[in-house]
């Protein structure tokens, strides 16, 4: 019989939920060069983990957006740099611009021309941050790979599952839906029990010279927020001009490219103000890349409560959704609050969605990620939506 270890001889779990005192475990920490990454490496050195910042080049800020000189990118990893000098820790540039660009930039566009709207900060996350990143991390010798993102990772019956922040206000589950089983075994949130201004005096407190740098609002490569520039430069000729045609067949109009609309789209339609039969204001509703069509209509035209979903990453029980229906909340949108409905295990790997009552602005390329309460059941990108009603 072996005998019942001392207390004071028991190893109890560290901050990170790992049988180890922190001296004798190595954390790589992902550094953009940001507040919150830079607080996450500093409050990790203080529990006393021996801590490995990482920084990624990702891309060449002037080649992305065709202008010398704008390159931010460099500007994010002297801030990484010097964080990790004033906190005393070893600090590692990665070059991934090609991985970047085949994974992420390359996808952006293509899905543009689509007429999607894409979000590649999730398949930055999904194909270069939480998949090369973490293999990089194993290979240094860590045993966990721990950022910044506000997201709680917490143990339940079957494992390690994701949940929302405590601070709504920064929660950013939605772009982590991708992430898989496997990596969050890996992968830690130290910042996901914290609000943002407690994140701020930490970094005042570390003396950090990122303490007062802004949060960055825009896309990395796309900082003018100007999509179409970026999908020009990437794709040169691909952008074609076609007609505003109204729901009911009206042509109304012209555009200059089907890149500059989006699902929901009311404002800068470029039809001088036209407004529907009623008198009620048009929105865009669909998108034709074949025909380089821009489609117009009421709000109601709008309306979706069946959404197809694509590529689905599932972090409940089991491999997929109940085949008889597991009751979710989706969100459709970052911004917007999360609906109620039914998802369904659908075939390769996809799930349909049927909603309570019917949503607006669901475009395809975007995501829909499943919650029940805080948990992140994980989610898929949109592949199309429609109403049953109009369907039937």
């Amino acid at each position: 019989m072996n005998p019942i270890p001392h207390p004071a001889s028991a190893t109890a779990l560290n901050s990170l939920g790992i049988a180890k005192r922190p001296a004798d475990m190595r954390v790589v920490v992902a550094m953009s060069g940001g507040v919150d990454s830079s607080v996450t490496a500093a409050l990790l050195k203080e529990e006393g983990y021996d801590v490995v910042g990482i920084t990624l080049q990702l891309y060449d800020h002037g080649m992305a957006i065709g202008r010398k000189g704008a390159c931010c990118a460099g500007q994010d990893i002297y801030d990484a740099r010097q964080v990790a000098d004033r906190i005393g820790i070893p600090h590692y540039v990665l070059d991934y611009e090609n991985r970047f660009s085949q994974s992420v930039m390359d996808d952006f566009a293509d899905s543009y021309l689509r007429g999607e709207t894409p979000i590649p900060c999730v398949r930055c996350n999904q194909r270069v941050k939480f998949r090369d990143l973490l293999d990089t991390a194993r290979d240094l010798g860590a045993e966990a790979l721990a950022t910044g993102h506000y997201v709680q990772r917490a143990m339940g019956r079957d494992g390690a599952e994701l949940h929302r922040a405590i601070d709504p206000a920064r929660d950013q589950s939605y772009f982590l839906f991708a992430t898989t089983r496997e990596q969050l075994d890996f992968l830690r949130f130290p910042l996901g029990g914290m609000h943002k201004p407690e994140v701020r005096v930490h970094a005042e407190r570390f003396g950090l010279v990122v303490a007062d740098k802004p949060d960055s609002q825009d896309i990395c490569f796309v900082p003018t927020g100007k999509y179409a520039e970026v999908v020009e430069k990437l794709r040169p000729g691909a952008i074609e001009p076609g007609d505003i045609v109204h729901v009911d067949g009206r042509v109304m109009g012209r555009h200059d490219g089907i890149i500059h609309y989006t699902i929901g789209q009311r404002k800068g339609l470029g039809i001088g103000g036209q407004k529907g039969d009623q008198g009620d204001p048009l929105y865009v509703v669909r998108l034709d890349p074949a025909r380089h069509r821009v489609v117009v209509g009421p709000r109601s035209s709008l309306a979706r409560d069946r959404v197809v979903v694509r590529e689905v990453n599932w972090l409940g029980t089991g491999d997929a959704p109940d085949p008889a229906g597991t009751k979710v909340h989706v969100k459709l949108r970052s911004a917007q609050p999360a609906a109620a409905g039914w998802a369904f295990p659908a075939a390769d790997g996809g799930a349909e969605v049927i909603l309570d009552e019917p949503q607006f602005g669901v475009a395809p390329g975007q995501a829909c990620v499943f919650y029940q309460g805080d948990r992140v059941l994980g989610g898929g990108w949109i592949a199309s939506a429609e109403s049953r009603l109009a369907a039937a």
